[in-house]
């Protein structure tokens, strides 16, 4: 049983290799998904996606972290860990979305945002930055979802959201239990200890006022087609019944409750 696994149970649980990415669930979330590329300034860079989707008569302006599934995959999604490009990507589309009016779904699962030197060269801090100001004042709705390790702020910076919610075995933290444990006691092997600490499950979060709601997995943690069309179906029905209230609410007032929902954490 989910409740019953302990926070480092759960961390190796969000990092299984064969755990379902976002390409995964966005094929049954959306009647179609259509996506784009490039920053329209240096290059694509695949460990972010983004794209136009639909569900019913609904259009959507979706942003998704994407890990790999193999050697290959992985290098060719920086093992999901975004560059510079990537945010700045995301940027061009939250604004695209704003221009047509299109609701924003992100999918959030990265161990963090690259730390290369390069990515540093390139403005990586920066591109994070303007990412999160550009979702804090975007006039239309956003939700974003935690599917599987969410780490540093390479998620936040997708993460600025009207709705955030995790799958029940995601992790959300400021950055990895490893990272953690160095930190605190210089002891990287202390990982398993960190977790517990760092109360970084969906249930930890939920209960802090962090995130909105758990959006619960099977039992199963066999990654059939089937898991991923259950999982599928909860997260599409989720989108609808909060796009449904969020889309009376003016700009204004989708931007305050946006700016009320973060500025009250940790209070």
């Amino acid at each position: 049983m989910s409740e019953n696994l302990t926070a480092w149970e759960k961390v190796e649980i969000a990092r299984n290799p064969k755990r379902p990415t976002s390409l995964d669930y966005i094929k049954y979330v959306f009647d179609d998904f259509m996506e784009l590329h490039g920053d329209r300034v240096s290059k694509d860079d695949k460990s972010i996606c983004c794209g136009l989707a639909s569900i019913e008569n609904q259009n959507f302006t979706v942003i998704a972290e994407q890990k790999g599934r193999n050697t290959r995959e992985n290098i060719e999604r920086n093992f999901g860990m975004p560059n510079p490009e990537s945010y700045r990507k995301a940027i061009r589309f939250m604004k695209q979305a704003e221009k047509f009016n299109r609701p924003i779904i992100t999918f959030i699962d990265t161990k963090g945002a690259y730390p290369g030197k390069e990515a540093e060269e390139k403005g990586q801090g920066e591109a994070i930055a303007e990412s999160m100001l550009t979702m804090a004042g975007l006039h239309v709705p956003v939700i974003a979802i935690v599917i599987g390790e969410g780490s540093s702020g390479g998620a936040l910076a997708i993460g600025i959201g009207n709705k955030v919610y995790m799958l029940e075995n995601a992790i959300y933290s400021i950055l990895s239990p490893e990272g953690f444990a160095s930190i605190l006691w210089k002891d990287s092997k202390r990982a398993k200890e960190a977790a517990e600490k760092m109360k970084l499950t969906s249930d930890d979060l939920f209960e802090f006022g962090v995130i909105d709601g758990i959006i619960k997995e099977p039992k199963s943690q066999e990654y059939t087609e089937e898991f991923i069309k259950k999982v599928s179906l909860k997260i599409r029905n989720q989108i609808l019944k909060d796009i449904r209230k969020l889309q009376i609410m003016s700009a204004s007032e989708v931007i305050e409750q946006r700016y009320n929902k973060f500025r009250k954490m940790g209070c």
